[in-house]
């Protein structure tokens, strides 16, 4: 069991949040930590309050905490940062009573989309889950080069639910392929970079495997790609690299991208 006593909950702030906010988003995620089943090693409380006040929810609160050695993480966000605290700890409380020390624990069983959540493929939502940026603008922002894990999408889609990532860039292990994972409505979406389904490797009955190769694009037709396809993100294949890239919206309207490192 976690203690909450001995655990200092660390925390990290951008932008004008309150240190009573602080104080206690540490105070609830603290208390959280108790349903752990297993030890905490680490916690971190990241809170986030734009500036620009066209933003419809501007307040950002991020938890990431390992359970040993297992991460998991939350994110929320609202129009004030006391909502997004409390949003964010009610998905954490999910998120630990649901966790398994193993892979099998969660093969079969992973959560269908919550109402209300922002998921690739969902029928449009009243709110942009990012800041409507004109594109003129819009630059990357965040590029973010990692080691893919060698997983089964299984094994891909219980790591996303954990982390609670609405996408996740792996390597399947079956095919070698770079491959994503996103949440659906339904469950579970798997697209590889090349289309070699005939070697995937058995997935679930709540993931469906998409059929279409991934396009061949560089970063900056991506960019126009998915903006004309209105999605949060798009998995595409980098031409200069041959790669499998992830290319999405930040909070702030600006891009991220993530590919894999060499």
């Amino acid at each position: 069991m976690a203690d909450a006593g001995t655990l200092e909950v660390q925390t990290q702030t951008h932008g004008q949040v309150p240190s009573s906010e602080v104080s206690d988003a540490v105070r609830r995620v603290s208390s959280l930590l108790r349903l752990a089943s297993e030890p905490v090693l680490f916690a971190r409380v990241k809170l986030t309050m734009h500036a620009d006040p066209a933003m419809k929810r501007p307040a950002i609160a991020q938890i990431n905490i390992d359970v040993n050695g297992r991460l998991v993480r939350v994110q929320a966000a609202e129009e004030t940062m006391r909502a997004a605290v409390q949003h964010a700890c009610g998905r954490l409380r999910t998120r630990l009573e649901r966790a398994a020390r193993n892979w099998a624990g969660l093969r079969g069983g992973l959560p269908l989309a919550e109402p209300g959540e922002w998921r690739h493929e969902s029928m449009p939502a009243p709110w942009l889950p990012y800041f409507p940026r004109p594109r003129s603008e819009r630059i990357v922002m965040r590029h973010k080069s990692y080691t893919p894990a060698h997983e089964t999408p299984d094994e891909a889609a219980a790591e996303a639910h954990l982390l609670d990532y609405d996408f996740h860039l792996f390597t399947e292990k079956s095919t070698g392929e770079d491959s994503v994972i996103y949440k659906t409505p339904d469950g579970y979406r798997l697209a590889l970079a090349h289309r070699r389904t005939s070697r995937l490797s058995p997935v679930g009955p709540s993931i469906t495997v998409s059929q279409t190769p991934a396009a061949h694009l560089t970063v900056t037709e991506a960019e126009d790609r998915l903006e004309a396809f209105h999605q949060p993100f798009l998995f595409f294949v980098n031409s200069q690299t041959s790669r499998g890239n992830l290319l999405y919206h930040r909070y702030d309207g600006h891009y991220g991208l993530i590919e894999p490192a060499d």
